[in-house]
Protein backbone atom coordinates (compact mmCIF):
# COMPACT_ATOMS: atom_id res chain seq x y z
CA UNK A 1 0.00 0.00 0.00
CA UNK A 2 1.23 3.50 -0.83
CA UNK A 3 0.49 6.00 1.92
CA UNK A 4 -0.54 9.45 0.71
CA UNK A 5 0.71 12.41 2.77
CA UNK A 6 -1.21 15.70 2.67
CA UNK A 7 -0.31 18.89 4.50
CA UNK A 8 -2.81 21.24 6.10
CA UNK A 9 -2.50 24.37 8.21
CA UNK A 10 -3.98 23.57 11.58
CA UNK A 11 -4.85 27.21 12.30
CA UNK A 12 -6.83 28.11 9.19
CA UNK A 13 -8.29 25.51 6.87
CA UNK A 14 -8.34 26.93 3.32
CA UNK A 15 -10.66 25.71 0.52
CA UNK A 16 -7.81 23.53 -0.78
CA UNK A 17 -7.25 22.08 2.66
CA UNK A 18 -10.97 21.50 3.05
CA UNK A 19 -10.82 19.48 -0.17
CA UNK A 20 -7.98 17.37 1.23
CA UNK A 21 -9.87 16.72 4.45
CA UNK A 22 -13.04 15.82 2.56
CA UNK A 23 -11.03 13.25 0.61
CA UNK A 24 -9.61 11.92 3.88
CA UNK A 25 -13.16 11.65 5.20
CA UNK A 26 -14.20 9.64 2.16
CA UNK A 27 -11.34 7.25 2.85
CA UNK A 28 -12.65 6.74 6.39
CA UNK A 29 -16.22 6.18 5.22
CA UNK A 30 -14.95 3.60 2.72
CA UNK A 31 -13.27 1.64 5.53
CA UNK A 32 -9.74 3.00 5.12
CA UNK A 33 -7.31 4.41 7.70
CA UNK A 34 -6.15 8.02 8.06
CA UNK A 35 -3.63 9.39 10.56
CA UNK A 36 -4.35 12.93 11.73
CA UNK A 37 -3.27 15.48 14.34
CA UNK A 38 -5.09 16.12 17.61
CA UNK A 39 -4.15 18.48 20.42
CA UNK A 40 -2.53 15.56 22.28
CA UNK A 41 -0.78 13.23 19.79
CA UNK A 42 -1.42 12.03 16.23
CA UNK A 43 -4.28 9.53 15.99
CA UNK A 44 -4.86 6.65 13.59
CA UNK A 45 -8.45 6.99 12.48
CA UNK A 46 -10.96 4.48 11.18
CA UNK A 47 -14.76 4.37 11.03
CA UNK A 48 -15.74 3.49 14.62
CA UNK A 49 -18.95 1.81 13.45
CA UNK A 50 -17.18 -0.44 10.95
CA UNK A 51 -15.83 -3.63 12.57
CA UNK A 52 -13.49 -4.22 9.64
CA UNK A 53 -11.98 -0.75 10.05
CA UNK A 54 -11.28 -1.53 13.71
CA UNK A 55 -9.55 -4.74 12.68
CA UNK A 56 -7.44 -2.78 10.21
CA UNK A 57 -6.34 -0.42 12.98
CA UNK A 58 -5.19 -3.32 15.15
CA UNK A 59 -3.34 -4.86 12.22
CA UNK A 60 -1.65 -1.64 11.12
CA UNK A 61 -0.40 -0.91 14.63
CA UNK A 62 0.37 -4.48 15.58
CA UNK A 63 -1.92 -3.81 18.52
CA UNK A 64 -3.60 -6.54 20.64
CA UNK A 65 -7.29 -6.68 19.79
CA UNK A 66 -8.37 -6.57 23.46
CA UNK A 67 -6.89 -3.08 23.82
CA UNK A 68 -9.91 -0.74 23.44
CA UNK A 69 -10.05 2.06 20.88
CA UNK A 70 -11.25 5.59 21.70
CA UNK A 71 -14.15 6.94 19.64
CA UNK A 72 -13.67 10.58 18.68
CA UNK A 73 -16.83 12.66 18.18
CA UNK A 74 -17.36 16.08 16.63
CA UNK A 75 -20.24 17.38 18.78
CA UNK A 76 -21.25 16.80 22.39
CA UNK A 77 -24.72 15.60 21.42
CA UNK A 78 -23.13 12.78 19.39
CA UNK A 79 -22.28 11.15 22.71
CA UNK A 80 -25.94 10.17 23.17
CA UNK A 81 -25.81 7.97 20.06
CA UNK A 82 -23.00 5.71 21.24
CA UNK A 83 -23.64 5.31 24.99
CA UNK A 84 -26.60 3.84 26.86
CA UNK A 85 -26.83 6.81 29.19
CA UNK A 86 -25.00 10.04 29.99
CA UNK A 87 -24.66 10.35 33.77
CA UNK A 88 -24.62 13.75 35.46
CA UNK A 89 -20.87 13.44 36.06
CA UNK A 90 -20.22 13.03 32.33
CA UNK A 91 -22.39 16.03 31.51
CA UNK A 92 -20.52 18.20 34.03
CA UNK A 93 -17.11 17.11 32.74
CA UNK A 94 -18.20 17.68 29.16
CA UNK A 95 -19.33 21.22 29.95
CA UNK A 96 -15.92 22.08 31.42
CA UNK A 97 -13.35 20.04 29.48
CA UNK A 98 -14.90 19.28 26.06
CA UNK A 99 -13.76 19.82 23.46
CA UNK A 100 -10.37 18.92 24.88
CA UNK A 101 -7.94 16.22 26.07
CA UNK A 102 -10.37 14.18 28.18
CA UNK A 103 -11.73 10.69 27.43
CA UNK A 104 -14.72 9.33 29.33
CA UNK A 105 -15.60 5.64 29.68
CA UNK A 106 -19.33 4.93 29.68
CA UNK A 107 -21.66 1.96 28.97
CA UNK A 108 -21.76 1.43 25.21
CA UNK A 109 -24.85 1.55 23.04
CA UNK A 110 -25.72 -1.53 21.00
CA UNK A 111 -24.67 0.11 17.73
CA UNK A 112 -21.01 0.30 18.82
CA UNK A 113 -19.21 -2.85 17.60
CA UNK A 114 -17.23 -4.94 20.05
CA UNK A 115 -14.28 -4.75 17.66
CA UNK A 116 -14.00 -1.08 18.59
CA UNK A 117 -14.38 -1.58 22.35
CA UNK A 118 -11.98 -4.51 22.62
CA UNK A 119 -14.89 -6.82 23.46
CA UNK A 120 -16.06 -4.70 26.40
CA UNK A 121 -19.55 -3.42 27.26
CA UNK A 122 -18.04 0.02 27.81
CA UNK A 123 -16.86 2.59 25.28
CA UNK A 124 -14.17 5.28 25.54
CA UNK A 125 -15.25 8.62 24.05
CA UNK A 126 -13.39 11.86 23.38
CA UNK A 127 -14.36 15.19 21.80
CA UNK A 128 -11.06 16.70 20.58
CA UNK A 129 -10.43 20.43 20.24
CA UNK A 130 -7.98 20.34 17.32
CA UNK A 131 -9.68 21.99 14.29
CA UNK A 132 -8.23 19.50 11.78
CA UNK A 133 -9.39 16.55 13.87
CA UNK A 134 -12.88 18.00 14.17
CA UNK A 135 -13.16 18.62 10.43
CA UNK A 136 -11.99 15.11 9.67
CA UNK A 137 -14.48 13.60 12.12
CA UNK A 138 -17.26 15.57 10.44
CA UNK A 139 -16.24 14.48 6.94
CA UNK A 140 -15.57 10.91 8.07
CA UNK A 141 -19.08 10.22 9.31
CA UNK A 142 -19.05 11.59 12.85
CA UNK A 143 -17.54 8.67 14.77
CA UNK A 144 -13.83 8.00 14.34
CA UNK A 145 -11.99 5.33 16.33
CA UNK A 146 -8.45 6.58 16.81
CA UNK A 147 -5.66 5.23 18.99
CA UNK A 148 -2.26 6.90 18.73
CA UNK A 149 -0.79 6.61 15.22
CA UNK A 150 2.31 4.62 16.13
CA UNK A 151 3.41 1.02 15.93
CA UNK A 152 2.21 -0.67 19.11
CA UNK A 153 4.68 -0.22 21.97
CA UNK A 154 6.59 2.62 20.33
CA UNK A 155 6.61 6.21 21.65
CA UNK A 156 3.46 8.01 20.58
CA UNK A 157 3.76 10.33 17.55
CA UNK A 158 3.82 14.08 18.10
CA UNK A 159 4.58 14.91 14.46
CA UNK A 160 3.60 13.52 11.06
CA UNK A 161 7.20 12.40 10.59
CA UNK A 162 6.83 10.01 13.51
CA UNK A 163 3.75 8.51 11.85
CA UNK A 164 5.67 8.06 8.60
CA UNK A 165 8.42 6.20 10.49
CA UNK A 166 5.98 3.70 11.99
CA UNK A 167 3.05 3.34 9.61
CA UNK A 168 4.04 4.37 6.09
CA UNK A 169 2.87 1.65 3.72
CA UNK A 170 0.33 0.32 6.24
CA UNK A 171 -2.35 3.02 6.06
CA UNK A 172 -4.08 5.03 3.34
CA UNK A 173 -3.28 8.61 4.29
CA UNK A 174 -1.40 10.81 6.75
CA UNK A 175 -2.74 14.32 7.34
CA UNK A 176 0.24 16.46 8.33
CA UNK A 177 -0.98 19.31 10.51
CA UNK A 178 2.39 20.11 12.07
CA UNK A 179 3.56 19.34 15.61
CA UNK A 180 0.98 18.78 18.35
CA UNK A 181 0.56 21.06 21.34
CA UNK A 182 0.27 18.87 24.45
CA UNK A 183 2.37 15.82 23.63
CA UNK A 184 0.80 13.17 25.90
CA UNK A 185 -2.46 11.34 25.31
CA UNK A 186 -5.77 12.37 26.83
CA UNK A 187 -6.74 11.72 30.43
CA UNK A 188 -9.08 8.73 30.66
CA UNK A 189 -11.68 8.68 33.44
CA UNK A 190 -14.02 5.75 34.08
CA UNK A 191 -17.55 6.85 35.00
CA UNK A 192 -19.17 3.41 35.09
CA UNK A 193 -18.49 2.29 38.66
CA UNK A 194 -19.30 4.50 41.63
CA UNK A 195 -16.49 6.95 42.32
CA UNK A 196 -14.92 8.22 39.09
CA UNK A 197 -11.54 6.63 38.45
CA UNK A 198 -8.58 7.78 36.37
CA UNK A 199 -7.35 4.93 34.18
CA UNK A 200 -4.75 7.02 32.32
CA UNK A 201 -3.41 10.39 33.51
CA UNK A 202 -3.03 13.27 31.10
CA UNK A 203 -3.22 17.04 30.73
CA UNK A 204 -6.53 17.12 32.64
CA UNK A 205 -5.22 16.31 36.11
CA UNK A 206 -6.78 14.56 39.09
CA UNK A 207 -7.00 17.91 40.87
CA UNK A 208 -8.87 19.46 37.94
CA UNK A 209 -11.35 16.58 37.85
CA UNK A 210 -11.91 16.72 41.60
CA UNK A 211 -12.71 20.43 41.38
CA UNK A 212 -15.72 19.42 39.28
CA UNK A 213 -16.73 16.01 40.65
CA UNK A 214 -15.38 15.77 44.17
CA UNK A 215 -13.36 12.62 45.02
CA UNK A 216 -11.73 10.88 42.05
CA UNK A 217 -9.80 7.63 42.47
CA UNK A 218 -6.67 6.53 40.61
CA UNK A 219 -6.49 3.02 39.18
CA UNK A 220 -4.02 1.00 41.24
CA UNK A 221 -2.22 -0.23 38.13
CA UNK A 222 -1.62 3.27 36.75
CA UNK A 223 1.78 3.94 38.31
CA UNK A 224 3.03 0.37 38.67
CA UNK A 225 3.26 -2.81 36.63
CA UNK A 226 -0.25 -4.17 36.20
CA UNK A 227 -1.80 -7.58 36.33
CA UNK A 228 -3.03 -9.76 33.52
CA UNK A 229 -6.53 -8.29 33.74
CA UNK A 230 -8.33 -7.18 30.59
CA UNK A 231 -7.57 -3.51 29.92
CA UNK A 232 -10.51 -1.14 30.26
CA UNK A 233 -8.66 1.69 28.56
CA UNK A 234 -5.75 2.10 26.15
CA UNK A 235 -2.32 1.79 27.72
CA UNK A 236 -3.30 -0.16 30.84
CA UNK A 237 -2.04 -3.65 30.11
CA UNK A 238 0.79 -3.57 27.61
CA UNK A 239 4.23 -2.00 27.50
CA UNK A 240 3.92 1.36 25.78
CA UNK A 241 5.94 4.32 24.61
CA UNK A 242 9.21 2.37 24.67
CA UNK A 243 12.43 3.27 22.86
CA UNK A 244 14.55 0.47 21.43
CA UNK A 245 17.24 0.94 24.08
CA UNK A 246 16.82 -0.17 27.69
CA UNK A 247 15.45 2.69 29.79
CA UNK A 248 15.96 3.07 33.55
CA UNK A 249 14.42 5.78 35.72
CA UNK A 250 16.45 7.05 38.68
CA UNK A 251 14.76 8.58 41.73
CA UNK A 252 16.51 10.55 44.48
CA UNK A 253 18.04 13.87 45.39
CA UNK A 254 19.27 15.77 42.29
CA UNK A 255 23.00 15.55 43.00
CA UNK A 256 22.76 11.86 43.91
CA UNK A 257 20.83 11.16 40.71
CA UNK A 258 23.49 12.88 38.62
CA UNK A 259 26.32 11.00 40.31
CA UNK A 260 24.57 7.63 39.99
CA UNK A 261 23.64 8.10 36.34
CA UNK A 262 27.12 9.25 35.35
CA UNK A 263 28.67 6.24 37.13
CA UNK A 264 26.29 3.83 35.39
CA UNK A 265 26.92 5.44 32.02
CA UNK A 266 30.68 5.07 32.49
CA UNK A 267 30.30 1.37 33.27
CA UNK A 268 27.94 0.84 30.35
CA UNK A 269 30.30 2.64 27.97
CA UNK A 270 33.17 0.42 29.03
CA UNK A 271 30.92 -2.58 28.31
CA UNK A 272 30.40 -1.37 24.74
CA UNK A 273 26.95 0.18 25.12
CA UNK A 274 25.95 3.42 23.42
CA UNK A 275 24.61 5.52 26.27
CA UNK A 276 21.96 8.20 26.59
CA UNK A 277 20.62 10.43 29.35
CA UNK A 278 17.24 12.14 29.53
CA UNK A 279 17.65 15.12 31.83
CA UNK A 280 16.07 18.43 32.71
CA UNK A 281 17.39 21.91 32.03
CA UNK A 282 18.35 22.27 35.68
CA UNK A 283 20.81 19.32 35.59
CA UNK A 284 21.59 19.06 31.88
CA UNK A 285 25.17 20.37 31.97
CA UNK A 286 26.24 17.92 34.67
CA UNK A 287 25.70 14.74 32.65
CA UNK A 288 28.21 12.83 30.51
CA UNK A 289 27.10 10.25 27.94
CA UNK A 290 27.23 9.54 24.21
CA UNK A 291 23.89 11.33 23.86
CA UNK A 292 22.43 13.74 26.44
CA UNK A 293 18.95 15.11 25.77
CA UNK A 294 17.28 18.02 27.55
CA UNK A 295 13.58 17.31 27.92
CA UNK A 296 12.65 20.72 29.34
CA UNK A 297 12.53 22.59 32.64
CA UNK A 298 11.04 21.33 35.88
CA UNK A 299 9.52 24.78 36.24
CA UNK A 300 7.51 24.19 33.06
CA UNK A 301 6.06 20.67 33.11
CA UNK A 302 4.15 21.32 29.90
CA UNK A 303 7.46 21.52 28.02
CA UNK A 304 8.49 18.15 29.46
CA UNK A 305 5.20 16.53 28.38
CA UNK A 306 5.45 18.10 24.92
CA UNK A 307 9.02 16.85 24.36
CA UNK A 308 8.90 13.41 26.00
CA UNK A 309 7.92 11.18 23.09
CA UNK A 310 10.01 12.99 20.49
CA UNK A 311 13.11 12.74 22.72
CA UNK A 312 12.57 9.01 23.23
CA UNK A 313 12.40 8.59 19.46
CA UNK A 314 15.60 10.62 19.03
CA UNK A 315 17.46 8.09 21.16
CA UNK A 316 16.41 5.43 18.65
CA UNK A 317 17.59 7.60 15.76
CA UNK A 318 21.01 7.83 17.43
CA UNK A 319 21.18 4.07 18.12
CA UNK A 320 21.34 4.43 21.90
CA UNK A 321 21.20 1.08 23.73
CA UNK A 322 21.17 2.23 27.40
CA UNK A 323 19.14 5.22 28.57
CA UNK A 324 18.84 6.79 32.01
CA UNK A 325 16.19 9.31 32.98
CA UNK A 326 15.50 11.56 35.92
CA UNK A 327 12.17 10.98 37.66
CA UNK A 328 9.40 13.52 38.20
CA UNK A 329 6.90 14.22 40.99
CA UNK A 330 3.73 12.21 40.42
CA UNK A 331 1.35 15.10 40.96
CA UNK A 332 -0.44 17.31 38.47
CA UNK A 333 0.87 16.91 34.94
CA UNK A 334 3.88 15.11 36.42
CA UNK A 335 1.57 12.16 37.04
CA UNK A 336 1.07 11.77 33.29
CA UNK A 337 4.77 12.22 32.59
CA UNK A 338 5.76 9.55 35.10
CA UNK A 339 3.06 7.17 33.88
CA UNK A 340 4.47 7.35 30.35
CA UNK A 341 8.08 7.03 31.53
CA UNK A 342 7.26 4.02 33.71
CA UNK A 343 5.53 2.29 30.80
CA UNK A 344 8.46 3.11 28.51
CA UNK A 345 10.92 1.71 31.06
CA UNK A 346 8.90 -1.41 31.76
CA UNK A 347 8.78 -0.12 35.37
CA UNK A 348 12.57 -0.34 35.70
CA UNK A 349 13.27 2.14 38.52
CA UNK A 350 16.25 2.72 40.81
CA UNK A 351 15.22 4.50 44.00
CA UNK A 352 18.37 5.91 45.59
CA UNK A 353 16.47 6.90 48.71
CA UNK A 354 15.62 3.27 49.49
CA UNK A 355 19.03 1.75 48.76
CA UNK A 356 20.94 0.18 51.59
CA UNK A 357 24.01 2.03 52.77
Amino acid sequence: METEIVKVNHRCVSPEEERKLRRAGEILKAGGLVAFPTETVYGLGGDAMNPQAARKIYTAKGRPSDNPLIIHIGHFEDLFEIVKEVPAAAARLGEVFWPGPLTMILPKAEKVPYETTGGLETVAVRFPSHPVARKLIEYGGGFVAAPSANASGRPSPTSAGHVVEDLSGRIDMIVDGGPVGIGVESTIVDLTEGTPRILRPGYITQEMLEDILGPVDIDVTMMRDDSGQAPKAPGMKYRHYAPAGRLVIVEGEPEEVVAYINAQVLADSRAGERTGILGTKEQFGKYHADVVKCIGSREEEESIARNLFSVLREFDDEKVTRIYSESFPAQGLGQAIMNRLLKAAGHSVVNLRNREE
